[in-house]
């Protein structure tokens, strides 16, 4: 038992060919993102059966607020380090520990001085504590092991996988139990804090390098260099990406804070964290691929086919099933969100398609272009929020998200990623329109079937969930027979690679 034990764990060790230890990686990066992901989702439906949505809300202040300290001083060394030619980037992780522990510190410190401040300005006292509790995290951060910056620059992700479901298990495990214990806003807090902790001591037991406090100006030049557009465009991620959140909790209320970022990671999580999967595996496969242009493209187009494949008709299946999924999931008390639900999902789908090209301009030395695009969404999104929240509330918020992405971001996105790698334009919209036509024919199955039922919201969801799956599964299958649709071979690749 033991032997079969130690075999099947050498197995699932990726190796092979480029491609496939790419494959086999985006497995164990699948397997982060859904298990993370789904303990965190079962955390927050178990608490939002205890937690009224207001403190949701205080706990969302408190988490935008990290996010925006964090996002202002990201200085991109991660990113770097895996962009590096070298196989061998020991020489430089002191002085990124250095760097990060530096960083860390001075979050801190903000969050905790400016707490009441930032509480104040929501109107919401009760939050001061939140965020200086919340600010240990970045300082455990940036005192972790450095080297476990390897799992993903050398493509070993099951060691990855170690990592970070371990911590997700400590978090649920910790929030759900003191929520059992107190059903107060403490619970996501002491979650979310105890995941930091636990990483902290856990990233020195699975890597063997071991810091210290050494620090090379002229690396730390190097590393600040590479990283001063993924600043730039990790300042403008947070204000397109979480600012609305910010928006919201301050000209609405915390509990319409709630229920939008509720309703924005229920929306966003299937689709955005599919295609995040394949993002973080492609970057570092993109990278290596820097050289070599045609096969980049090859690379490209089949994350791209991939990924609209999967991503496309979970975005459209969550705007259909949201009526039925928020009162029979969550209760009755967070039906206000299903509208702000129905239209995040689309912002999930638009998020999705195009999440990898950040990880093309990354690889091929041009972050700045993910800070330039960044920079005109947020211009878009800020002429437009102020009068849509007023008008129509979270929809009206969750309305110009959705519109200021799919024009003119998409479009912009395609025209530029076209000319970066001489792939033509067209070449992206195919591989879209087929998953995009079979997620509309098992849209408008849905539909007629919810007509013909009266049926409780739970034998809805029943209902439709497996058979939104069969239709779009039988219409692709026909697409990719009888149409020059390569999902068939994209799918015997990864089965091969993974057998």
């Amino acid at each position: 038992m033991r032997d079969r034990l130690l075999d099947t764990l050498r197995r699932l060790i990726p190796s092979g060919s480029a491609i496939e230890r790419t494959i086999q990686n985006g497995v164990w990066a699948g397997g982060i993102k859904i298990a993370s992901r789904l303990l965190q989702v079962l955390m927050l439906v178990v608490l939002a059966r205890v937690l009224a949505p207001r403190q949701f809300g205080l706990m969302g202040i408190a988490l935008v607020s990290l996010s925006a300290t964090q996002k202002f001083s990201q200085i991109g060394i991660k990113t770097a380090l895996i962009q590096n030619r070298n196989e061998n980037v020991d020489e430089y992780l002191d002085t990124t520990w250095c760097l990060e522990a530096g960083r860390g510190l001075v979050i801190f410190a903000v969050l905790f001085v400016a707490a009441p401040f930032i509480a104040g300005a929501f109107d919401e006292p009760n939050a001061a504590r939140l965020i200086r509790v919340i600010g240990v995290g970045p300082l455990l951060f940036g005192l972790r092991n450095p080297g476990v910056v390897y799992f993903r620059k050398d493509l070993e992700f099951h060691k990855e996988f170690v990592y970070q479901v371990s911590g997700s298990i400590v978090q649920f495990a910790v929030g759900v139990g003191y929520a059992l214990i107190s059903p107060t806003v403490w619970a996501l807090v002491l979650g979310y804090v105890s995941a930091d902790v636990f990483k902290f001591v856990f990233s020195y037991f699975v890597h063997d390098y071991r810091p210290w406090p050494s620090f090379d100006l002229s690396i730390a030049r190097e590393l600040i260099d590479y990283g001063k557009w993924i600043t730039a465009s990790s300042v403008l991620y947070f204000l397109y990406s979480e600012g609305d959140d910010a928006f919201v909790g301050w000209f609405l209320s915390a509990t319409a804070l709630g229920f939008y970022q509720y309703a924005y990671r229920i929306a966003d999580t299937p689709s955005s964290e599919v295609s995040e999967i394949i993002a973080s595996v492609s970057f570092p496969a993109y990278s290596k691929l820097q050289d070599d242009p045609d096969k980049l493209r090859q690379a490209l187009l089949a994350t791209t086919r991939i990924t609209g494949f999967v991503t496309i008709p979970m975005a459209v299946g969550i705007a259909l099933v949201a009526p039925s999924f928020v009162p029979v999931v969550l209760g009755d008390e967070w039906t206000p969100m299903i509208g702000a639900m129905q239209l995040l999902a689309l912002y999930g789908l638009f998020h999705s398609i195009t999440r990898n090209f950040g990880s093309v301009y990354k690889a091929l030395d041009r972050p700045d272009l993910i800070a330039k695009l960044s920079a005109l969404r947020v211009a878009c999104i800020s002429a437009l929020i102020w009068p849509a929240a007023a008008r129509f509330g979270i929809e009206g918020v969750g309305l110009v998200v959705v519109g200021v992405y799919a024009f003119p971001m998409l479009p912009l996105d395609v025209y530029i990623m076209s000319n970066l790698t001489n792939t033509r334009p067209l070449a992206f919209v195919r591989e879209w329109f087929y998953p995009t036509v079979a997620a509309g024919v098992m849209s408008a199955s849905l539909w007629r079937l919810r007509g013909l039922m009266d049926a409780t919201p739970l034998v809805e969801l029943v209902i439709l969930i497996p058979a939104g799956i069969a239709v779009y599964g039988l219409t692709a299958l026909v697409l990719a027979r009888f149409s020059s649709w390569g999902i068939r071979n994209d799918i015997r690749s990864i089965a091969g690679s993974l057998s």
